[in-house]
C-alpha cells in the first residue's frame, strides 16, 4: 500500500459522488468497497460524509444542489485534476477552446474549486489544494483507480487538457479506427480520453450508451479498484446496483465492469 501526500499539476487527485440521498448512498457503497463514514454539516444544514479506508481518505459522499435536486438529476460522480494556481486554470480554458461553468471559489481553507467543460463536453473539476490534497490512496482496492472522458471531440478535448495543464499524450490506435489517448504526467499515465462509441449507423452514441439509457452528453467515467471485479459485482447487485456493461477481461487492463447505484451513479470497477 502506498499513501498519497501530495499531487503534481494535471494529475487526477479526487472523486467525489454528489447525490440526492447521502444515507442510501453510504449504505451502498459501503457493502461495495468497505468504506467507513464521517458525517460532517454543509453550510445549510444538510450533511456530507467522508468516505475512509482504514485512517486514509478516499473520497466524499455530498448532497446534491438545489438546482441538481429540482431537475431530479441522477447522482453524479466528479473528477478533479490538480492544480498550483485555479485562477490561471479558470483565465485559460477560454483560450483554450473550454468554458468555466463554476468558480474558482475557495472552500474555507481547504483548497479552491473550478468547474471547466472542454470542447465537446464532459464536466471537469479542478482543485488547488489547501489543507486538503486530495485522496490518500489510489490504484488499489477501495480507491480511485482510473478515469476516461468519452467525448464526441477528443482531439479538442486533450488539446485542452495539454495546453491547461501541460499533459503530454500516448496514443493508442483501436480495433475500430479510433484512437484511445492518454494524458501523462512525469511519465505516468493519469487519465483517458476516447471518442464516443458509435451506434452501428456511423452515429455517435450516448456517452454511457453502451451501458444503456446514456445521458446525451460527454462525460467521464470513473473507475476504483477492486481485488475481484465478479465478487464486488455481485455486492453491488445484492445493494440495489444495475449491472451496465457485464465484467468484462480487458486485453490491457485487467477485468472490467460499469454499474449503476441506486440513485443513479454510473460508476466502472477495475481489477487491480
Amino acid at each position: 500500500m502506498s499513501v498519497r501526500t501530495g499531487f503534481d499539476t494535471g494529475e487526477v487527485c479526487w472523486a467525489d459522488l454528489q447525490t440526492r440521498d447521502v444515507a442510501a448512498a453510504k449504505s451502498f457503497y459501503a457493502a461495495v468497497f468497505g468504506w467507513r463514514f464521517e458525517d460532517l454539516l454543509t453550510p445549510d444544514g444538510r450533511s456530507y460524509s467522508k468516505a475512509f479506508l482504514g485512517g486514509d481518505l478516499v473520497t466524499v459522499v455530498a448532497p446534491q444542489s438545489p438546482l441538481q435536486e429540482a431537475k431530479g438529476a441522477a447522482a453524479q460522480w466528479n473528477i478533479y485534476f490538480a492544480a498550483d494556481d485555479a485562477q490561471a486554470i479558470a483565465a485559460e480554458a477560454p483560450h483554450a477552446g473550454g468554458t468555466l461553468q463554476f468558480g474558482p471559489e475557495a472552500v474555507a481553507d481547504t483548497g479552491v474549486m473550478l468547474f471547466l467543460e472542454p470542447p465537446g463536453g464532459g464536466t471537469t473539476g479542478v482543485w488547488q489544494a489547501g489543507t486538503h490534497f486530495g485522496a490518500a490512496r489510489h490504484h488499489e482496492a477501495g480507491a480511485f483507480a482510473w478515469a476516461e472522458l468519452l467525448t464526441p471531440e477528443p482531439r479538442a478535448a486533450v488539446g485542452f487538457f495539454q495546453q491547461l495543464f501541460g499533459h503530454e499524450v500516448t496514443e493508442y490506435p483501436q480495433d475500430d479506427g479510433g484512437t484511445y489517448t492518454t494524458l501523462t504526467v512525469n511519465g505516468v499515465e493519469v487519465a483517458g480520453v476516447a471518442p464516443l462509441p458509435e451506434d452501428g449507423t456511423g452515429e455517435e452514441q450516448d456517452a454511457d450508451a453502451e451501458n444503456a439509457e446514456g445521458t446525451g452528453s460527454a462525460e467521464w467515467q470513473v473507475y476504483f479498484g477492486v481485488a475481484s471485479v465478479a465478487e464486488a459485482v455481485r455486492a453491488a447487485v445484492a445493494a440495489g446496483a444495475e449491472v451496465l456493461v457485464e465484467p468484462d477481461e480487458s486485453e490491457d487492463g485487467g477485468s472490467i465492469a460499469t454499474l449503476r447505484d441506486p440513485q443513479g451513479g454510473v460508476f466502472s470497477l477495475l481489477e487491480v
